[in-house]
């Protein structure tokens, strides 16, 4: 959990640098009599790629304007059909939308992802991508998935706004599939407020998203911006020189974020053991989670109802699952049309595992107390 815990001195201190050597210009691209040499959006791409070993990285104004700008870098839109799993957050599917391309979504498997059986059933002659959610930064059964995209020829969007640092088989949650999408939002590991970045592997598609988040520039360095070239028309995704200096500050503390959550994921665990009634989440082999949060099943709804209820009493309230399902499975979404749900078509195999589910907080300044209450709470339902 997030960001916003561990916002302090370094990141105002950065801002600063901004108005002290950089004119106070709060645009990425140009001025650059009155700016120098600081471009803070710049800078924050080139540390986020190398820091998660990509080639090639964009920042953006939020997770779900990289998701909009991934779609667009692919050249997917009207006619085309894009697949996600049903347990996500509605902005998967409202990118999806946005882009002109049908939703379609797929049940989830025990790691609470995209369940890999189902993706094949779902894959029609439409189909042009996926977008694999490491829901609440747990990644799905990666192998799997691949391997049917390869055979199919289809993209491989990975929705990464929870993972971040996360790893499977050795390799960075973001940078297995074509593109990689971050969320820096306020709730977020590392966050900028607000906030996105995409990591690519083909440069092709790197150049188109870079154009079409600024209107189609391609930022020509022969002629100035006012006259620059284009081939196609896009839209204003761009990140500020302000988030991207927060964005600086943040990076620099990702690594003592990612282990104290670790940690305190670990003291959380140790309590859980004694609980033979709980199963834990199911992880792929060879893959360490975000420590984002973490997530364990009963053996029915009402216990994990229950169990929010009481802990709530305690001060303290669960994450996303039980209580805040309407805003994170598919099943809900009437109100998008183009999902065409129906009443026997609800992914009743889906909604039957998360209903079981509890999600906690992974908290960076966690209290002495919060495992206790956790322990407690369990003792007193099991």
């Amino acid at each position: 959990m997030p960001g916003f815990e561990t916002i302090d001195k370094q990141e105002l201190k950065h801002l600063k640098k901004i108005f002290q050597n950089g004119g106070g210009v709060l645009f990425r691209h140009g001025f650059e009599n009155i700016r120098g040499s600081s471009f803070q959006v710049n800078e924050f791409e080139k540390k986020f790629a190398q820091k998660f070993k990509s080639k090639y990285a964009l920042a953006v104004s939020s997770g779900t304007a990289a998701l909009r700008v991934a779609l667009a870098s692919l050249g997917i839109g009207k006619n085309d059909e894009v697949i996600t799993q049903s347990f996500t957050f509605v902005a998967t599917v409202e990118a999806i939308v946005e882009s002109g391309a049908k939703p379609v979504c797929t049940e989830i498997d025990n790691t609470l992802n995209m369940c890999p059986v189902d993706l094949l059933k779902k894959i029609s002659k439409k189909t042009k991508a996926i977008i694999l959610v490491h829901m609440l930064g747990s990644p799905g059964n990666i192998t799997k998935i691949k391997k049917i995209c390869k055979r199919k020829k289809i993209f491989i969007i990975e929705d990464t706004a929870w993972g971040i640092g996360g790893i499977y088989n050795n390799k960075f949650l973001g940078t297995l599939g074509d593109i990689g999408t971050f969320s820096f939002d306020f709730a977020k590991t590392i966050t900028t407020g607000e906030g996105g970045m995409l990591l690519f592997k083909k440069k092709q598609h790197f150049l188109k998203a870079k154009a079409w988040h600024d209107h189609g520039h391609e930022n020509n360095p022969k002629v100035p911006r006012w006259e620059d070239t284009r081939n196609s028309s896009g839209f204003n995704y761009r990140m500020t020189e302000l988030q991207g200096a927060v964005g600086i500050s943040q990076l620099k503390k990702f690594d003592s974020i990612f282990n104290k959550h670790k940690k305190n994921k670990n003291i959380i665990l140790n309590k859980l053991k004694k609980f033979k009634e709980i199963r834990l989440r199911e992880l792929p082999n060879n893959s360490i989670d975000a420590s984002e949060s973490l997530i364990f099943s009963f053996k029915n709804h009402n216990l994990a109802k229950k169990f929010r209820k009481i802990f709530f009493k305690k001060g303290y309230s669960t994450k996303i699952l039980p209580e805040a399902l309407s805003w994170h499975f598919a099943g809900k979404w009437t109100h998008i049309k183009e999902l065409n749900l129906k009443k026997n078509n609800l992914y009743k195999e889906s909604l039957k595992k998360i209903k079981k589910h509890v999600s906690l907080q992974i908290f960076y300044k966690m209290n002495d107390d919060y495992p206790k209450k956790i322990e407690s709470t369990l003792k007193e339902i099991l």
